[in-house]
């Protein structure tokens, strides 16, 4: 479940998951963990045609699932249960074009009793323009 790993060895670890994954995690293959622990997960992204819709810009869905797996990763990285998504918000403030490299960044903000909050945000790498704002709520009370 969770790892008290940080920096390199955090994103090793989260790595070979992605890499090992036969599910959805798989369509996160070519985003790099470069950084985290501690609640945090940092990764980057080159837009890629698998993540593009027909105008060529990041599709939202592809957007949304950043969001929710790199603030899972963010999660992960205390000593707790990854949880289940109670609530995942995003808004999107500017494009992404195929070929842009992209940096997430996804902080945790609160865990409390039986919830965690964490946000995340998508910039560019060139100019740290702002793509999108998220927020993910997970449940994380198991027994």
């Amino acid at each position: 479940m969770g790892t008290r790993k940080k920096g390199v060895e955090f994103a090793k670890h989260i790595t070979e998951i992605i890499a090992k994954s036969t599910g959805f995690e798989s369509h996160l293959q070519k985003v790099k963990i470069v950084d985290g622990g501690d609640g945090a997960c940092t990764a980057e992204l080159k837009v890629d045609k698998d993540h593009v819709n027909v105008y060529k810009f990041m599709h939202g869905g592809y957007i949304m699932t950043l969001v929710d797996m790199i603030t899972t990763y963010a999660l992960m990285s205390k000593p707790c249960h990854p949880g289940v998504s109670v609530d995942l918000s995003v808004n999107f403030l500017n494009g992404a074009k195929l070929g842009d490299d992209v940096v997430i960044q996804a902080n945790l903000s609160k865990v409390g009793k039986y919830l965690a909050f964490i946000d995340c945000t998508l910039k560019h790498k060139k100019d740290d323009t702002v793509i999108a704002k998220g927020t993910h709520l997970k449940y994380i009370k198991f027994e």
